[in-house]
């Protein structure tokens, strides 16, 4: 499937998911994530016309620096990092091992942004088992893109049993227990709509 197609079902999920996007941040956040994501999809969408054509990786890398632009709060860094990353990691035609390379540079690249962790109830939760989960894998491997799929949503709902110790939600302590992490959130729902779109 072209580029243009996919980043348009990736950005239209999260737009349609804004309210619940909202309701997860206005349990252990400052509310904003689902508008604030929102905004940055629309911001999105409205460039494709002009990047049609371009590489992958260009525009890859000109979505993060929309996301940093665009998104406010902590979403705009943190997602924009991670595609700036992609775009410099990623090859024209990446395989599983690709992409498990190029998650593990954003991982480490985020680490460094918000001096988060893995198992701190951040995207980074997500992140990391699809990088391991990538990193068994073959290309074609049958069931692929549904197992990743599956990764994605189930780490993100995993958040919900871990302690907050970055950003707003630290403040909560055990009240934070019970609800899923926002950012995993939308990024388990990108990840399941890449995964859906290249499944048909």
């Amino acid at each position: 499937m072209p580029q243009s197609p996919l980043i348009q079902v990736a950005t239209q999920t999260l737009i349609d998911h804004v309210d619940e996007l909202t309701a997860l941040d206005q349990a252990i956040g400052d509310g904003d994530h689902g508008l604030n994501m929102k905004r940055g999809a629309l911001a999105i969408q409205a460039k494709l016309p002009e990047w049609r054509g371009k590489p992958f990786n260009d525009t890859l890398k000109a979505m993060g620096l929309v996301c940093m632009s665009t998104i406010g709060g902590s979403s705009g860094p943190v997602f924009g990092t991670l595609l700036v990353t992609l775009a410099k990691e990623l090859p024209a035609e990446p395989g599983p091992a690709d992409v498990s390379s190029a998650l593990r540079a954003g991982i480490a690249a985020l680490t460094r942004l918000g001096k988060a962790e893995v198992g701190q109830k951040t995207l980074l939760d997500v992140l990391d088992p699809l990088q391991r989960l990538l990193a068994q894998a073959t290309a074609g491997e049958a069931g692929l893109l549904e197992r990743t799929r599956q990764c994605a949503f189930d780490a993100a709902e995993a958040t919900a049993k871990m302690d907050a110790i970055k950003g707003r939600a630290s403040f909560l302590g055990d009240r934070a227990l019970g609800h899923v992490d926002p950012g995993s959130r939308s990024m388990a729902l990108i990840v399941g709509s890449i995964c859906d779109s290249l499944s048909t």
